[in-house]
């Protein structure tokens, strides 16, 4: 069954499927959804699973996104009476997949939900009403009937920390909703076509898996035990029955390859304090931008504290959320492990979850530059709800501390180039401009020289933008920004703000004239001339994005003026 909402222009349908004996799935597919958080482009959309399973007792595995409440909605009452569903399984608590449990509730209060003990705290936050509730731990099961035994296994941290895959021994279906998944939208249910997919599935992994790469191989492991799995129902995408092999052992090499890296930093938060969820993941993709290797642990589940001092002793840098000082014992010996484990010349930063006046944050920072480490960004102290603006804060604070433990490296490269080449890839000249964007409360700007037309029909042309700056992420496909040109002899006070290194969130207009493009993006008052632009495409080229954009509108303001034109001296960095 397909439906489809008023508004065109941002396309919601749903699709239902009967996937195996007794097992419907409801795939809510958003088409046109550009963006997870602020710094997650999708270029393809993307959907939320939720499926039906029907034995003597029924079961419904999550729900769907509050965006698809009528259409959902309408789709399972069409299916079931909520009335009779006799348990919710809740894989985790993330709103694109329980957006909707507090109205299906509301809706059969008689309805048992499911999860781990930390997803059904959640949910009593969410709901705000009493509920039925079973909590559940690795190898426990639920028998539905009908030979329908679903066994748990335990997967924290896959990406959120409450997750929970539930496996159906009769139809040999394994549900993981983010573990395994990727944002894609189209008509095909499962990944029969994967050369269309990898791409977006490798980008899905980078971006949420990733920085839990140790995590990866746990669940891995755990689901070795359950011996055959012949299909992975998914929260996001295709549904994986073609190639469970082949895209398991692909998790699986790069997690190794993840935690066996040379350089690696660990994040080391508490997810039941504020939203440190949140803010340790963005801190993680903006480490992720300089090709460090992350690893996340949170220390209020089970960490075993050897394990910790290894990962601590080997890690380049850490960042430290600290809960308060109230917190139960575990959570304070697994700080006292961190801390104790630390050693001189590592990096640290150092970020509050709680938002209350009681987290020691000073204090601990003191003890961590006694050992001798470096304090690469200032504390994030979050006091309120955080805002885009606060989580681009936490990734540009990330970049930055990616970019002090691999400045080594760095330089290491630079030097590595002939003097003959690196002078003959200098002569390659360029103009001079700046990129402002903005997305939301959130703009940014960079300094561009690798410039370049691309196309007369459509007007389009290619920017080349480094991985790691911060800009990055408000160029997804989409994203419409300002190319700003800068004019020869009267470029230098732009060029010279604009080549600043600007602290995370700090915001790059102060002090600058502008004004407000149609598109939102801020005009450079001063430049020679701009346009309005936006992102079609975007091919990986290394260490930069090949990004390439259409114009649709632009001015000049003095048409006799000159661009400017910037000549290097060397090829191998700016």
């Amino acid at each position: 069954m397909v439906a489809l909402t008023e508004k065109t222009e941002k396309r919601l349908t749903i699709q239902t499927v009967e996937i195996a004996q007794e097992t419907t799935a409801i795939r809510s597919l958003d088409w046109d959804r550009d963006r997870f958080d602020i710094e997650f482009g999708l270029q393809n959309g993307t959907t939320y699973n939720s499926f039906i399973i029907r034995g003597e007792q029924t079961a419904l595995v999550d729900t769907s996104h509050e965006k698809f409440r009528q259409l959902y909605f309408d789709t399972l009452t069409g299916l079931i009476k909520p009335t009779e569903i006799d348990y919710l399984i809740i894989s985790h608590t993330e709103p694109d997949h329980s957006g909707l449990v507090k109205d299906l509730l509301q809706m059969a209060p008689e309805i048992t939900v499911v999860g781990s003990k930390v997803a059904i705290q959640f949910l009593e936050d969410l709901v705000h009403q009493p509920f039925k509730r079973r909590i559940v731990k690795n190898g426990d099961r639920l028998d539905l009937g009908n030979g329908h035994e679903f066994e748990f296994v335990i997967a924290p941290n896959l990406h959120w920390p409450d997750t929970i895959f539930s496996f159906d021994h009769k139809t040999k279906i394994l549900y993981t909703c983010d573990a395994f998944g990727l944002h894609y939208c189209s008509d095909s249910t499962f990944d029969e076509n994967l050369a269309a997919i990898e791409e977006d599935f490798h980008y899905y992994y980078d971006c949420l898996m990733g920085p839990n790469a140790r995590s990866v191989l746990s669940a891995l492991k755990r689901m070795a035990e359950l011996k055959t799995i012949k299909m992975i129902a998914t929260g996001h995408g295709p549904l994986l029955s073609h190639n469970v092999e082949e895209l398991t052992g692909r998790y699986r090499t790069w997690s190794q390859t993840q935690t066996k890296a040379e350089t690696t930093i660990g994040i080391f938060y508490v997810s039941e304090y504020g939203y440190s969820d949140r803010l340790a993941q963005a801190i993680a993709n903006g480490i992720g931008k300089t090709g460090v290797a992350v690893e996340i642990v949170d220390l209020g589940s089970e960490v075993d504290l050897q394990e910790l001092r290894e990962l601590v002793s080997r890690c380049t840098g850490l960042v430290v959320g600290l809960p308060p000082a109230s917190g139960a014992a575990s959570i304070q010996a697994a700080l006292s492990t961190v801390l104790g484990s630390a050693k001189e010349k590592q990096a640290i930063g150092v970020f509050e979850t709680g938002g209350g006046d009681d987290e020691p944050i000073d204090p601990l920072v003191s003890k961590f530059r006694n050992l001798g480490l470096t304090t690469v960004f200032p504390a994030i102290r979050i006091k309120q709800t955080p805002t885009e603006n606060t989580y681009k804060l936490c990734e540009e604070a990330g970049t930055d501390l990616g970019q002090w433990v691999t400045r080594d490296r760095s330089i290491k490269v630079m030097k590595s180039l002939s003097a003959d080449l690196d002078k003959a890839l200098g002569r390659l000249s360029g103009g001079l401009y700046i990129i402002t964007a903005k997305k939301g409360d959130v703009s940014s700007a960079m300094l561009a020289s690798w410039v370049n037309q691309a196309s007369f029909k459509p007007l389009g042309f290619s920017i080349a933008v480094a991985k790691d700056r911060a800009i990055e992420s408000l160029m997804q496909v989409g994203d419409r920004f300002v190319l700003n040109i800068l004019e020869q002899g009267n470029f230098q006070p732009l060029m010279k703000h604009f080549l600043k290194r600007f602290a995370p969130g700090a915001d790059r207009f102060e002090g600058v004239r502008t004004q407000p493009a149609e598109n939102g993006a801020p005009i450079l008052n001063d430049a020679l001339a701009y346009m309005e632009c936006e992102v079609v495409s975007r091919m990986d080229c290394g260490d930069h994005w090949a990004v390439y954009s259409t114009v649709y509108a632009g001015r000049v303001s003095k048409p006799d003026a000159l661009t400017a034109v910037h000549h290097r001296k060397v090829g191998n960095h700016y």
